[in-house]
């Protein structure tokens, strides 16, 4: 047409004119469409009058001949005439359009009424010449894009059609549109309504329910946007999206969609809508919707994908798939396929070996069956799961359509017509034409070719033929089953080699000649996977995702996809990220954990398989791409004065994943037209003084925000503040109230002083809540709280809620602040709180970590919310997303709440933490152990006797490094292994010995094992003396006698010999010498006994001795905890110890052994005691105790224990009072105590004194107060230092002083003095120092146990 009009044109200019038109594109496209619309109205008409002609040729009318040539000639007439019209009416547009000419509206806008959230699309039709500046008004302002929302307006000019489309409108929306069209020859405008309606149902009325609740509840929204899910086949999920706010009447419509398909509620697609939260949830997933299936071997590879049907025909079709994305470790070997008759649930598989690529013929199918079909990857390790089946599709004729004609009649009725009906009868068949090869693998070749034509009305099957290329001969290769379809696969040629082809076609009258042979076929060579994409680079995106972009395999075919994998840094194992191939060359990773570093690698997906792994990406951290800010909001008025004002303002909502710079401010006078900035640098803080303004002038402001990525966006101007100095007695607003550590049911508000304090300081603020979507205010605190910071508490969770404050001074309270940004009180998910405890160097920390913080993030702590803790007494640390606060040296100073706050970041992330005394306490404690570590003890000193008469000494304790040291000390000398005295220590075991092989009075002593391990350590001692206790020697002579040697017998002692607890009258014993024998005919393995008998006959004494069989020498000495007394039991009892402990004071007594026909008693000052809540009485088999709980001043006295053996009973006593001396050189003191008095008060216990080896001494107390008191020590009036031998060790409230290596310097009065706010506390002891039996005259009295004790002066 375009052609047709420029020949018109030319046809039409005059010959020799002296100026030749020209046309712009513009007006010859206007021109055409003129054309092209008169030209089809003529063609209309004229086909009415050949449509009426051809009704009258039906009738057979003799004028048919004469009426044809009048419409042919009436519609040539028609044809003419139009074209000199329609150039007559050209020529006279385009000589306007070439004139100048103002803009005209043509067609103008319209109004529209529309509901919420639906779409306007305004329009309207201008011409104008030169073409217009267009510009679209709202309310008579300008509508800029940039500053509008994200695809809120499209502006379009199309060939004088101007668009404005507003999407999602609102009721904000609801304004006068207009449109301005400006040029040098005039402007033109179009005014236009927009009605933005709510549905309010039914009831619609102002005075409705429903209106009424819709001025108080705001609609909800979206809370948070869909994330992406990854799921196993066969695992249910769901899919749940959270609501704002509860979702109003008008809202309740909630609808799913899948890849934009509407899901409806059923067994597959559970939908379930609740107030605040809408959910679908798939029980069982397929394959295909971005999920991975296990495989059902460990090691086998994933599910192969999208599995489709070509080339369908009447017994055969070809079957193609996609590679799994998991090859489970090892290469896939190849596929196996399954079919299934859809209806019978039974698959049957197709083919017998694997094969290799993703693409292969199925053959053997039934004509009109409809089938399935699924593939399953193998590989060394196993059989994946099936794939999803493909779709059904029906074995028939692939040309049954091509040979059918449908003919349309009668208004939708048709009639087929098929070719065979057409070609007549054909007996024989006529060969196959254009035989070829389709498809050439390394599995198989694909041979096609086209039927007979004529092919005649009967069924016809084929045979198939091959010849090897230079060879006459040919071979028939379906025999057995000939070809149903012009389709056929071969399977397993000759490799390396060449084949023709050719086909004869048969029906039941006979077969055809053989088709021409096809082009020579080589059995395709392996088919190789593609190369690895190349280039592939990682962007930051969003706090949980990263782009990704690499260019296509070069000089190879389009892959079929990609795949893409990522392993976190520091781990081997790779994740596939989707299960589906990406087609494009760039992809969005989601689901990734945010600050975490990750890196990436894509491989090629194609027939052949997976390709190699393309280079890995650099290593990227998990972060939110760098952008520009969002414009600040919410400006408010702090403080004004004559010439100038103070404005505060909101940071952006979106800071753009790095620090805010600074700001940039514009003032606006209400009396002027422009905009004046209003510093050039970027202020640093959100309130700026505004100076040199005008007194009772209106003043606008808006801000910018710049950080790295540039300047922001610019703020809505404010409203408008007159400048006019402030002169109320009350304060000014609060500002910048926000809320952090959002936690269920609570969150901590902040906020800043007023700069504008009125008549006097301020001494107090009010707070108050709303509900978002209520105007009703609700005050919190009744009592005005003094500082700028407040826990708000007893929230309901998951509600919407705005704060203010207000300032109080003593004229009153003034203006509220401007409210918070809406909260939410819910802990959102992954939320981090702080983390308290004590590290691997014994120091107490708190540590906190934010995965979402940016490069230009910073942790802010804070104590008691008062500002950063001291930095003498703590050190923070920062490391990654990880900051941690350790306490140099804590104490009570250190108690109070700790709190933490990331900065430059979107959301808030915040926590805090309380250190309470109890806290401090359990942490010291651990601090202790982990600085003072000790190895554990499983087995304490044992005593073995070997068989040739060696005494082994071993103990066990935990396992240990390589790096252990042991120190084997005996009497202050360490030993060394030597032959007699081997020593054995297996670290990995624990296990310390020490074998003596001729154990003699020499070797009696103090054995120490110091065991030494890192930092950990700990000392075993094991005591050996001879305290005039029984000990014997047994010794085996040739397998026939046994003697025993015994010492120290008195005269009435009697020996006799047991064996099976029966008497032998054979045994013999020599008073003089203590040797007694026993004379053994035959040894067996049995168990000898020996009993000991005094004068009076009393059993005091039981000893065992296993005899092993074979053993010809045995050299016993049965040590001392084996020996046999000859102290009646009750006698055997040493004097009652004192012991404190964590629940208050132990008395205790220690015996040889003690049985159950032994009767116990306690009494306290001559009262029977009976076990109860606070006294608990026991006994082990060598100790027999009393245990006072939570002492009290009653508990003081004098306490006696009472041992009756059923002959004979035996007291033992001692007084809970009294101080103590130490014996130097003794083993073991008393202890002594005075019960302390709790209360806010500090107090201290009485000392215990008492000594853990000859050469130290150790002072205890137990010390109390709130708040724990500071301690003194003192010596003879003196402060003790600490160093050398003196050594101090506090524990909680038990305070210990250790003296080392003991002398007699160290005599004297020792006292300590605690303190507190509350008051204070002295204890005393006096310690003495002497030697070894040298007791001073006059000082000494008589106690139990040989214990001497200073008298009280």
């Amino acid at each position: 047409m375009i052609e047709h009009f420029l020949d018109f044109f030319s046809h039409e200019s005059a010959p020799g004119s002296e100026e030749e038109e020209t046309f712009s594109l513009s007006d010859l496209s206007i021109a055409a469409a003129l054309a092209l619309t008169s030209e089809r109205a003529s063609e209309a008409d004229s086909l009415d009058l050949e449509q009426r002609g051809q009704k009258r040729i039906r009738f057979g009318n003799e004028m048919e001949k004469m009426e044809e040539e009048v419409i042919r000639t009436c519609r040539l007439l028609r044809v003419r005439a139009d074209r000199k019209g329609l150039r007559r009416k050209v020529r006279k547009e385009l000589l306007e359009l070439l004139s100048g000419r103002a803009p005209m509206v043509w067609i103008p806008l319209r109004a529209h009424t529309v509901w919420e959230r639906m779409d306007v699309t305004m329009t309207c039709t201008a011409l104008g010449s030169p073409t217009p500046q267009v510009t679209w008004y709202k309310n008579g302002i300008p509508i800029d894009l940039r500053r509008a929302p994200a695809g809120k307006y499209k502006i379009k000019n199309e060939f004088g059609m101007l668009t404005l489309h507003i999407s999602r409108c609102s009721v904000e929306d609801s304004a006068e549109y207009s449109v301005e069209l400006k040029n040098q020859h005039g402007e033109a405008y179009s005014f236009a309504t927009v009605l933005v309606r709510k549905y309010y149902g039914k009831e619609s009325g102002f005075d409705s329910e429903i209106y009424k609740r819709s001025l108080l509840a705001r609609e909800a929204d979206f809370a948070f946007s869909l994330k992406p899910l990854f799921a196993r086949e066969k695992e249910p999920f769901t899919l749940s999206c959270y609501f704002s706010s509860d979702l109003l009447d008008h809202q309740r419509g909630i609808a799913w969609f899948r890849d934009g398909e509407l899901l409806e509620d059923s067994e597959r697609h559970q939908l379930r809508n609740q107030e605040r939260e809408a959910s679908v949830t798939v029980p069982s997933p397929s394959l295909g919707v971005c999920t991975d299936a296990a495989a059902q071997t460990a090691g086998a590879p994933g599910s192969p994908l999208n599995v489709k049907c070509h080339d369908v025909n009447k017994d055969c079709l070809v079957l193609s798939w996609v590679a799994p994305s998991d090859d489970g470790g090892s290469p896939v070997l190849g596929y196996l396929i399954e079919r299934c008759v859809v209806g019978s649930h039974e698959w049957l598989q197709c083919n017998a070996q694997p094969v290799k690529t993703c693409r292969c013929p199925v053959l053997g199918l039934t004509e009109g069956q409809i089938y399935q079909f699924r593939v399953k990857a193998v590989n060394k390790a196993g059989i994946s799961h099936p794939s999803k089946a493909s779709e059904a599709v029906r074995a028939q004729e692939a040309s049954k359509d091509s040979r059918v004609t449908v003919i349309p009649y009668d208004q939708g009725r048709t009639i087929e017509i098929s070719k065979d009906d057409l070609e007549g009868h054909i007996k024989i068949p006529l060969p196959p034409t254009n035989v070829r090869a389709s498809e050439v693998r390394e599995d198989y070749v694909a041979l096609a070719w086209d039927e007979p034509d004529p092919r005649g009305r009967e069924p016809l099957n084929y045979y198939v033929e091959k010849s090897l290329v230079g060879s006459n001969s040919w071979q028939m290769v379906n025999l057995e089953t000939p070809a149903n379809s012009p389709r056929f696969a071969l399977f397993d040629l000759a490799k390396g080699k060449s084949f023709r082809f050719r086909v004869r076609s048969l029906n039941k009258y006979g077969i055809s000649e053989p088709s021409l042979p096809s082009q020579p076929v080589t059995a395709g060579a392996k088919l190789a996977p593609l190369p690895p994409p190349s280039q592939v680079l990682a962007f930051r995106d969003t706090e949980t995702s990263v782009a990704l972009q690499w260019d296509k395999p070069k000089d190879s075919p389009e892959p079929l996809g990609y795949y893409i994998y990522c392993r976190e840094t520091g781990t081997e194992e790779w994740q596939t990220v989707n299960n589906k191939p990406v087609t494009q060359n760039q992809f969005t990773v989601p689901g990734l954990k945010p600050g975490k570093e990750y890196v990436f690698c894509v491989k090629s997906v194609s027939e052949a398989g997976l390709s190699e792994s393309s280079p890995e990406t650099d290593p990227i951290v998990v972060r939110r791409a760098i952008a520009c800010p969002s414009a600040p909001h919410s400006f408010v008025l702090l403080h004004s004065g004559k010439a100038e004002m103070t404005i505060g303002w909101k940071a952006p909502k979106r800071k753009g994943g790095t620090k805010i710079l600074g700001y940039f401010l514009d003032q606006h006078d209400h009396s002027e037209l422009d905009w004046h900035e209003i510093n050039t640098q970027p202020i640093p803080l959100r309130v700026c003084t505004v100076s040199s303004l005008q007194e009772g002038h209106l003043y606008q402001f808006r801000a910018r925000a710049i950080n790295r990525a540039g300047v922001g966006e610019v703020s809505e101007p404010s409203d408008f503040f007159r400048c006019e100095e402030w002169t109320m007695p009350q304060p000014g607003p609060p500002y910048d109230v926000r809320s952090s550590e959002v936690r269920d049911c609570s969150l901590q508000l902040h906020w800043e002083a007023p700069l504008y304090l009125g008549a006097g300081p301020v001494t107090g603020y009010f707070i108050d809540l709303c509900e978002e979507g209520s105007e009703e205010w609700k005050q919190i605190n009744q009592q005005p709280t003094a500082s700028t910071h407040m826990k708000v508490s007893d929230l309901e969770t998951g509600k919407c809620y705005i704060f203010r404050v207000r300032a109080l001074n003593k004229a009153g309270v003034g203006p509220p602040s401007l409210p918070s940004d809406p909260v939410v009180v819910k802990t959102k998910p992954g939320t981090n709180e702080i983390e308290l405890g004590v590290d691997e160097e014994g120091f107490i920390y708190m540590a906190f970590e934010a995965p979402e913080k940016n490069d230009d993030s910073e942790f802010i702590w804070s104590k008691d919310y008062e500002g950063p803790p001291a930095a003498d007494r703590v050190q923070i640390e920062e490391k990654g997303n990880r900051s941690k606060l350790i306490l140099k040296e804590p104490s009570e100073k250190d108690l109070g709440v700790y709190s933490v706050e990331v900065t430059d970041v979107d959301d808030d992330i915040s926590a805090s933490c309380t250190l309470t005394k109890e806290d401090l306490d359990k942490l010291l404690k651990r601090s202790h152990e982990i600085r003072n570590p000790l190895i554990k003890l499983i087995s304490g000193w044992n005593i073995d006797i070997l068989e040739k008469g060696e005494v082994r000494l071993w103990l066990e304790v935990e396992k240990l490094s390589p790096k252990a040291e042991l120190h084997l000390i005996f009497n202050d000398k360490e030993l060394t292994s030597t032959p007699t005295h081997k020593i054995n220590f297996i670290r990995e075991k624990g296990l310390v010995e020490l074998i003596i092989q001729d154990f003699c009075a020499d070797d009696k002593g103090m054995y120490t094992a110091q065991l030494k391990d890192g930092k950990a350590k700990n000392q075993f001692t094991l005591v050996l003396v001879d305290e005039g206790k029984w000990k014997f020697r047994i010794y085996i002579c040739h397998a026939q006698w046994k003697l025993c040697e015994a010492t120290n017998l008195k005269k009435d002692t009697n020996f006799q010999w047991f064996f099976n607890h029966k008497a032998r009258a054979d045994g013999g014993f020599d008073p003089q010498t203590g040797m007694g024998t026993l004379r053994l005919t035959k040894v067996r393995h049995q168990r000898d006994q020996m009993e000991i008998f005094t004068g009076k006959s009393k059993k005091i004494g039981v000893g065992l001795v296993n005899i092993p069989r074979g053993v010809w020498v045995l050299n016993l000495c049965i040590p001392l905890n084996l020996s046999l007394s000859f102290t009646p039991p009750a006698l055997s009892a040493a004097p009652l110890k004192i012991q404190p402990t964590e629940e208050g004071i132990k008395i205790y007594t220690e015996v040889k052994y003690y049985t159950d026909y032994m009767k116990t008693t306690w009494y306290h000052m001559e009262k029977q005691l009976e076990s109860r809540d606070r006294l608990k009485t026991g006994s082990t088999i060598n100790q027999i105790w009393l245990h006072i709980l939570d002492p009290t001043e009653a508990d003081k006295g004098k306490y006696t224990l009472e041992l009756f053996d059923g002959n004979s009973s035996h007291k033992l006593s001692t007084d809970l009072s009294g101080r103590g001396e130490l014996n130097q050189g003794m083993g073991l003191s008393c202890f002594l105590r005075v019960f302390q008095i709790l209360g806010r008060d500090c107090s201290v216990g009485d000392l215990f004194v008492f000594s853990v080896s000859p050469q130290t001494l150790c002072l205890t107390c137990c010390v109390s107060g709130d708040p724990y008191p500071e301690i003194t020590w003192f010596k003879n009036e003196k402060v003790i230092v600490f160093e050398d031998r003196y050594k101090m060790d506090v524990k909680g409230s038990v305070v210990t002083i250790t003296i080392q290596k003991v002398c007699n310097e160290d005599t004297g009065k020792y006292s300590i003095y605690v303190k507190n706010k509350y008051g204070s506390e002295i204890g005393q002891v006096t310690i003495s120092v002497y030697k070894h039996g040298e007791i001073p005259v006059g000082t000494e009295q008589e106690v139990p146990a040989g214990i001497i004790t200073k008298k009280r002066k």
